[in-house]
């Protein structure tokens, strides 16, 4: 074949680097734990009753995982009752917050892009993978472009057959 009829792969050979934001989502099964469950008539926090529903809590149900406590009832729960319930399961699981899961998934890629080592990607030309199999919370993109921009030397987002420039240094 002569080289006018070459099939050449641009993106291959510009020195673009894809990276994939999905690859640092922690693995490991999110389980919640609604406080409703533990309160009378779905209502009221009894004490007593309170903590003997935390002491029949089965650690080994929750161990390594990622655990959020939240409160689905319109109840005025006390704070020593997070407490109690992280105290309970805190030596046990991977992660434990107050919040919904999707705030379970802000702090843990909070944790992996504060932890991820991106020294591989100094002054290169970076490209950040637009779609998604995995949802990804939208702050870590912010926080992504925050430890990526005074390493990089450009950074893109998306697909490498349609970009969105963002910067360059």
């Amino acid at each position: 074949m002569s080289d006018e009829f070459e099939i050449k792969n641009k993106v291959a050979s510009s020195g673009l680097v894809n990276f994939d934001l999905t690859d640092l989502v922690p693995k490991g099964i999110r389980k919640g734990i609604d406080l409703k469950d533990f309160l009378f008539m779905e209502m009221i926090l009894k004490e007593k009753d309170f903590r003997e529903k935390v002491a029949a809590i089965d650690p080994d149900y929750y161990a390594d995982n990622y655990v959020y406590i939240y409160n689905s009832a319109d109840a005025i729960v006390p704070l020593w009752a997070y407490f109690l319930i992280t105290a309970k399961l805190t030596d046990v699981t991977r992660k434990i917050i107050f919040g919904t899961k999707e705030d379970l998934e802000v702090i843990l890629m909070h944790h992996a892009i504060q932890q991820h080592d991106f020294s591989d990607l100094k002054e290169k030309r970076v490209l950040v993978k637009g779609c998604s199999d995995k949802e990804i919370p939208e702050n870590a993109y912010i926080e992504l472009v925050e430890k990526l921009k005074p390493i990089v030397k450009s950074l893109m987002f998306g697909e490498a057959c349609s970009n969105v420039p963002i910067f360059k240094n």
